[in-house]
């Protein structure tokens, strides 16, 4: 009884351990989550130094001549783990400078990104015909989300031969199969 019990406590420890958000614990108490891009869009020197945990879409990497990098990014409201929601209204668009090189490949254009960084200032850049204000921040950390791929497949292709040619497909039924595809690097 005493091995089911704490295999049991075991395989809890495990699954819950996967479920958590992904900026450091230290980072989220010092962080004020009240702070949302809306509010501090409107005066961003006002909140100079304050800890925000932000994410979004990337749209731009840019690798600078002091060796750092600036990303842009549309922001995208947080679900609990820290992933940024699709589907949300988004309060506009922010700057991260980070003080290393982050290479652009990796950090492309409609990747997710959740960052812990603190209020810097402002940096007026142009988008489109018209000046933008983006609040600044500087990165204290950054998690770049792993893509995820959903395939959807007519039910034929969940034959397990259906990638030989010479084999006949034999099936019956209606139906669409889900298949979900992680790509790896």
């Amino acid at each position: 009884m005493f091995r089911i019990k704490f295999l049991l406590l075991f395989l809890l420890i495990i699954s819950v351990s996967g479920c958590a958000h992904v900026i450091s614990k230290d980072i989220r108490k010092n962080s004020d989550p009240s702070l949302t891009l809306r509010q501090v869009s409107q005066n961003p020197n006002a909140y100079k130094g304050k800890l925000v945990i932000w994410g979004g879409e990337i749209i731009e990497t840019l690798n600078q001549k002091d060796g750092t990098t600036q990303i842009e990014v549309f922001q995208k409201a947080l679900g609990w783990r820290g992933i940024p929601v699709d589907g949300v209204a988004s309060e506009g668009r922010f700057l991260v400078l980070a003080d290393k090189y982050l290479d652009p490949y990796l950090y492309q254009r409609g990747k997710k990104i959740t960052v812990a960084g603190e209020l810097i200032g402002e940096k007026i850049r142009p988008l489109g015909e018209m000046d933008y204000r983006y609040p600044l921040l500087s990165d204290k950390q950054i998690y770049l989300w792993p893509e995820h791929h959903y395939y959807y497949y007519p039910y034929d292709y969940y034959d397990p031969w259906w990638y030989y040619p010479y084999y006949p497909r034999w099936w019956w039924g209606v139906g669409i199969h889900y298949h979900y595809h992680r790509r790896h690097r």
